[in-house]
């Protein structure tokens, strides 16, 4: 009996150890779990990045930069955009949508800045930081910062550079992009004055909606009105490559200057056909957005203005400009 005793005494020991070390692990784990819930020092920064689509090259180059800098910096990211800058509520709604998933920042190229100027300051009033790349919002001082091309220059240099293929008082061309995109819009004023500076004449100023089938149709009707036209600025290289089109369908070999240095367009230099083009920096608006949006995330500084730069392509630099492209998508 005094055996058994013993047995017991010892098994109750036990229990009670165990008990105790479950009490104590409990009251240990859980600051951790609280730790992990509210605690933010390992959790990656949210940030949504919005185009106007991202149906062509030169904004598949700016989602190229903005998922690199996802990568690089440690971030959870993702990137949309509509089927075509045209679509104007469709980005809108898909800003509405991005909000309520809470992000950290919002990096954004507002198709239509008046039109979104009444979401982004929902997100201004939720304090999350907006970011501007490719497209200003002039009307909106909340904007942490815009990164981007200063497209008026960018349009006075396609308008330098195509004049200096001409001669004082030949016709040319304008090619708008869609109305109210004031991108494009900027980039037709630039070239507007650069050409008539130089003694142009602008025998036309048409939109196209940044598409290429559109512009070649515009294009058809501009060379049917002003058969002796003399060259084109078109606000962006799809639209370039439409008016090319239609040129080539007429047989006429005119300087035809697009604008954002896409790959399409480069080889189409490269083959002597497209005059040239004012290549932007799309993937650098893309990292840079990110980068920058990270920064704001953390309460770091972060500049007003950032200018990405322009450079005009022409047979002389283009393959190596096509050589850079093509490196982003290995």
């Amino acid at each position: 009996m005094k055996k058994s005793a013993m047995v017991s005494m010892v098994l109750a020991l036990s229990l009670a150890v165990v008990a105790g070390c479950g009490s104590q692990g409990g009251s240990g784990s859980a600051p951790a779990a609280s730790n992990d819930k509210g605690g933010s020092s390992g959790k990656k920064p949210k940030v949504q990045v919005v185009l106007k689509t991202l149906s062509s090259p030169y904004w598949k180059y700016v989602e190229a930069g903005a998922k690199k800098a996802f990568q690089d910096l440690n971030v959870d990211g993702t990137v949309i955009g509509p089927a075509s800058e045209s679509q104007i509520l469709e980005q809108v709604n898909m800003l509405e949508d991005a909000l309520n998933k809470k992000p950290d920042a919002l990096v954004v190229a507002p198709t239509q800045p008046s039109t979104a100027i009444p979401v982004l300051k929902k997100y201004k009033e939720k304090n999350i930081p907006v970011l501007l790349v490719d497209t200003d919002t002039a009307d909106w001082a909340d904007k942490t910062t815009f990164i981007g091309t200063d497209n008026a220059t960018a349009g006075k240099k396609g308008g330098e550079y195509l004049a200096s293929q001409l001669k004082s008082g030949d016709k040319v061309a304008l090619i708008a992009g869609a109305l109210g995109n004031p991108a494009t819009d900027e980039r037709i004023k630039g070239a507007k004055e650069a050409l008539e500076a130089k003694g142009m004449k602008i025998a036309a100023n048409q939109p196209a909606d940044s598409d290429k089938a559109k512009a070649m149709s515009v294009m058809e009707n501009i060379l049917q009105n002003h058969p002796d036209l003399k060259g084109v600025f078109a606000a962006n290289d799809d639209m370039a490559i439409g008016a090319l089109r239609a040129a080539e369908a007429k047989g006429l070999k005119i300087p035809i200057l697009g604008t954002d240095g896409t790959v399409e367009s480069i080889e189409s230099i490269l083959a002597d056909k497209l005059g040239g083009t004012v290549a932007q920096n799309p993937y650098e608006m893309g990292y840079k957005g990110v980068e920058n949006a990270v920064k704001a995330i953390k309460g770091e500084n972060v500049e007003k203005r950032i200018d990405s730069g322009v450079e005009v392509i022409n047979k002389e630099n283009a393959q190596k400009k096509l050589d850079f492209l093509k490196s982003l998508t290995k």
